[in-house]
């Protein structure tokens, strides 16, 4: 399996709702650094994945609405706990839709899987890793 990575970040805010969070149910911050992983059987005819400036440029899209932004107020998310799990599906989500529509350089159908890694912190992360 061939895999392209690229890496962005986001700074937000949110809190959450449930006696599992703790303190946490508290409004706060977060740097997040995410890692989004496309994963291809092959290489095309240009002995790549995928075009990584393409690739680069689809995750910059998804993350743009929510950096710098208070996620409890995202008309998007509303009632919904923003936990680090959810987010790599929305990430995800997207940039499977990029795939889909070929706006990555290579035709959807020859990739693989999309795999989104969020860095809440140096000891902690998620991922989701689906099919196109």
């Amino acid at each position: 399996m061939f895999a392209v990575e690229v890496r962005d970040h986001v700074m937000i805010a949110h809190s959450f709702k449930g006696e599992l969070f703790g303190p946490a149910q508290a409004l706060h911050g977060a740097t997040f650094v995410i890692d989004a992983a496309f994963l291809a059987d092959t290489l095309d005819a240009n002995g790549v994945v995928i075009d990584i400036g393409r690739a680069h440029e689809a995750l910059k899209e998804v993350l743009q609405p929510l950096n710098y932004k208070n996620l409890d107020e995202v008309p998007e998310f509303e009632g919904i706990n923003t936990t680090t799990e959810f987010l790599t599906k929305h990430v995800h989500d997207h940039l499977a839709t990029a795939a889909r529509e070929d706006r990555l350089g290579r035709p959807g159908t020859e990739l693989n899987a999309i795999r989104v890694t969020i860095s809440e912190s140096h000891v902690a992360r998620a991922w989701y890793e689906a099919k196109i």
